[in-house]
């Protein structure tokens, strides 16, 4: 039987990591994360010697790694958000699409699906940076490409289900409309899964999104993104190693709560599991 209890210690994870720090950045970083204190360049953290001026420390141009740290989770939380909506919105219409129409409308958007798995993303990425360069709708841009055909063929497979049982049936002699048909019948049985898939495919795009940053094609400097405080330690690794480690403690911390939080909503929302 699927477990009802909250998972409280990856909702606790993803507050204190990611959505407070989201909302609350600008009033509860110690410092400005763009200003410099070249006095203090390269402090370490408190527990290792460093003073509570700068409790995680700070980077090569003595920026407060704490502060970037909280306002880059504001970045990861916006593209997250942004980039989840569009995907998911415009892969589970053409998912809806495919799999009520079939005939050469399933045909033609299962073969742009299958395209989009062949493009790795990266390379995708590093095109539109030569093209538009690095920019906050790059990023979006990669993100929904990465994200839409996963949308898609997951709807359109229980579209294919969906269409063929008697309720649909009924509201066809009843003479819904295809339109009526799809939004009152076939799409609230699949809410439950675009939700669920939703919440799994956040924490993908805060790797994807850390991924671009950190090879340099994603938000541009000086954007306290994760990825891209990351990439600003990976000079200093041995002798400045908190520069890297705690942004990167951040982007772990939150994909496992998210993928946490994911496995007990599906284990939630899906009946089959509720009899188990």
């Amino acid at each position: 039987m699927a477990s009802s209890r909250l998972p409280v210690i990856p909702l606790a994870l993803l507050v204190l990591v990611l959505l407070g720090p989201a909302l609350l950045a600008d009033l509860i970083a110690p410092h400005d994360p763009y200003q410099s204190h070249l006095r203090n360049r390269l402090q370490p953290p408190v527990f290792a010697g460093g003073g509570w001026e700068f409790i995680l420390g700070t980077d090569r141009l003595g920026r407060c790694i704490l502060s970037r740290i909280l306002h880059g989770a504001r970045y990861a939380v916006a593209i997250s958000a942004v980039g989840i909506v569009l995907g998911a919105a415009l892969g589970s219409a053409l998912g809806l699409l495919a799999g009520y129409a079939r005939g050469w409308t399933d045909a033609v958007v299962m073969r742009l699906v299958d395209i989009s798995f062949a493009l790795p993303s990266v390379l995708l990425a590093l095109a539109l940076a030569v093209v538009f360069g690095p920019s906050f709708s790059a990023v979006l841009a990669v993100i929904v490409f990465v994200l839409w055909a996963s949308f898609a063929r997951q709807v359109r497979g229980e579209v294919l289900s969906l269409r063929e049982r008697d309720f649909v049936a009924r509201a066809r002699v009843a003479g819904a409309s295809h339109l009526r048909i799809l939004s009152r019948h076939i799409l609230p049985n699949v809410a439950n899964t675009i939700t669920v898939m939703a919440t799994l495919q956040l924490g993908v795009i805060i790797l994807l999104e850390a991924t671009l940053s950190f090879l340099g094609i994603g938000v541009p400097r000086p954007t306290p993104t994760w990825g891209l405080l990351v990439a600003d330690g990976r000079q200093f690794v041995v002798s400045a190693w908190w520069i890297s480690f705690f942004p990167g403690l951040a982007i772990l911390l939150s994909v496992l709560s998210i993928n946490l939080l994911g496995d007990w909503l599906r284990d939630r929302l899906d009946p089959r599991l509720q009899q188990v």
